[in-house]
């Protein structure tokens, strides 16, 4: 298989950032395992550009070329930072931006940073409908890491780390697998 095309969206509204960390651990992970060209989006730097806009023609170049990426990866990583039990506003606002196509059978690891374990159900709860709704592939293994799992520079639990080479596993199979379909599908 040709060199994936792996694109993060990180929700952290400043730097540094754990919940970029947290994604960078993800992909850094899938790097290991294949071929991955890597594109990051962090929130902080999109926020000031899509939230004034109230539909993508209001969006600037920068902005409409991340959206572009988003709905061109092969895998995607989404994090985001837990506020109030969900993900941000602004993160939200990013993906109303995506036609409700673009992600379609796309595999998705999910993640997100919290203060403390009592926010772990955002994937379930939260993230996940989010990405059904695009009909994207959420791999069945989520990543949870709150500030207790955080050493000052990395997240090093090792259920933490279990649950990101457990992700990205998934992740990659579901994409060659989509490739395989996609290539048979151009063959017929």
């Amino acid at each position: 298989m040709s060199k994936l095309k792996v694109v993060v969206v990180s929700g952290n509204l400043g730097s540094p950032s754990k919940t970029l960390i947290l994604a960078e651990q993800i992909l850094e992970t899938l790097k290991r395992q294949a071929n991955v060209q890597k594109e990051i989006h962090q929130l902080a730097e999109l926020a000031p550009l899509i939230g004034p806009a109230r539909h993508p023609g209001e969006l600037g170049d920068f902005a409409q070329a991340a959206l572009l990426s988003i709905a061109s990866a092969d895998i995607l990583i989404a994090v985001t930072p837990v506020y109030k039990g969900s993900y941000t506003g602004l993160f939200k606002h990013l993906f109303d931006f995506l036609d409700p196509q673009a992600l379609n059978e796309t595999p998705v690891i999910l993640g997100a940073t919290g203060g403390g374990d009592k926010h772990a159900l955002i994937i379930e709860h939260q993230l996940r409908p989010l990405f059904g709704f695009f009909g994207a592939l959420t791999v069945p293994s989520g990543i949870y890491a709150s500030e207790q799992n955080y050493d000052g520079s990395r997240f090093s639990d090792p259920a933490i780390l279990e649950r990101i080479e457990a992700a990205a596993r998934q992740a990659l199979a579901a994409a060659r697998s989509r490739a395989e379909r996609d290539r048979q599908a151009k063959a017929a």
